[in-house]
């Protein structure tokens, strides 16, 4: 799948280092109470007494912000950063945790083919004298941070910390059709300690759930979104099942089994994965995807990608991934991905040494077929079947 494979994972030996400390999340009562915005938020969002006998539903603190599909291998969206705002175009990166663009300070090719960040052009921006460097499955950077007010969908998020670069070093961010990444991931992976975006959003009171949801549509179709503080039943059927967070790190959460007609194809015993929008593929352990491309037949082309015949799509089986004790079925139109006249599997397998086992990353495979729901005060994932 050309260059976007595994495009959100963070150098997982960087993430290790970090413990994860156990914290009671605050009310958002309390939080508008220490930043002194109670009293502007009761008057803003309180019914009047009388409007219950109105049709109009009482405001509730959710925005979203609609993303681009991309040929079905990456979804991206527009924010802004500084005053006036310059307009970026980010992978809303569940991956990850970091906020950055490319900056003027940038000389790599990669930097001058997308929009770069002028901080002299903000009168909000703020320097420090802090470095950055993140490290992804495809390409890197380096740079420094800066705060500024950052703008995405409706919310204005203001003093927010994020990565201006100096160093795009390869041929993958060169080639990316977006210019930075937007991390959705706990502060615990977040390169030098940088508070995440949506951290930083919910402490400023500025969303009335702790937690985001994501649709990602298929076949090149529009629609798809990120939903900061809410959940949207019209884009999925039945009811949310809910895994809880094993690592509050990335979302990782545990798989129970992996079959196929009922029968254990990999993942045996029980296995970690991670719910990645930032990854284009679904991939995992390169012995249990060999199984999975062996039932499937799927077999190296010249390219080194998987390809089957497009033929043999409707007679191919459904993948069962097991969790919490409710199968997620991955149907062969979920993952045989059709590229010109060819059909390519949507398995890749990459081999992760943690601490917790053998490490499956759910990408956006997976995640079209389900809408996904990221519960920070809960520490659990939602699934259901999309609409």
């Amino acid at each position: 799948m050309k260059w976007l494979l595994l495009l959100s994972l963070v150098a997982l030996s960087e993430c290790l280092i970090y413990k994860v400390p156990l914290v009671r999340k605050k009310s958002l009562r309390q939080n508008l109470i220490e930043h002194g915005l109670l009293e502007d938020f009761l008057k803003k969002h309180t019914p009047n007494p009388a409007s219950k006998f109105f049709p109009k539903e009482a405001a509730t603190l959710v925005d979203s912000e609609p993303l681009e599909n991309y040929l079905d291998e990456e979804y991206f969206g527009t924010i802004s950063i500084g005053t006036p705002p310059q307009e970026f175009t980010v992978i809303f990166d569940t991956g990850s945790s970091n906020l950055w663009v490319p900056s003027t300070y940038c000389s790599s090719l990669a930097c001058y083919d997308h929009k770069r960040f002028n901080p002299e052009k903000s009168s909000t921006y703020q320097a420090t004298s802090e470095s950055i460097s993140i490290t992804y499955g495809t390409g890197s950077m380096t740079g420094i941070l800066g705060y500024d007010t950052v703008r995405v969908g409706g919310i204005e998020d203001t003093n927010q910390i994020f990565g201006l670069s100096e160093k795009e070093p390869g041929f993958f961010l060169f080639l990316a059709p977006f210019d930075g990444i937007l991390g959705l991931g706990y502060p615990s992976i977040s390169a030098s300690g940088a508070t995440p975006v949506f951290d930083n959003i919910w402490d400023q009171g500025l969303v009335s759930q702790d937690l985001f949801s994501v649709y990602l549509s298929s076949d090149d179709e529009s629609g798809s979104v990120v939903m900061f503080g809410g959940i949207d039943s019209s884009y999925y059927t039945g009811s949310l099942h809910w895994v809880p967070v094993t690592t509050e790190g990335y979302w990782q959460i545990a798989v129970d089994s992996i079959t196929i007609n009922g029968e254990s194809i990999a993942c045996s015993g029980g296995c970690q994965a991670i719910v990645d929008t930032g990854t284009s593929l679904l991939a995992g352990p390169t012995s249990g995807i060999d199984n999975i491309q062996s039932y499937i037949g799927a077999r190296k082309d010249l390219l080194g990608e998987e390809v089957i015949s497009c033929s043999a799509i409707d007679s191919l089986p459904d993948i069962v991934f097991t969790m919490n004790g409710v199968e997620f079925p991955l149907p062969p139109s979920a993952y045989i991905l059709k590229e010109d006249d060819s059909c390519i599997s949507g398995f890749e397998g990459v081999d992760l040494d943690t601490s917790s086992g053998e490490l499956w990353i759910l990408g956006d495979v997976f995640i079209r077929q389900y809408f996904t729901v990221f519960d920070r005060a809960n520490n659990q994932v939602g699934l259901a079947p999309v609409a």
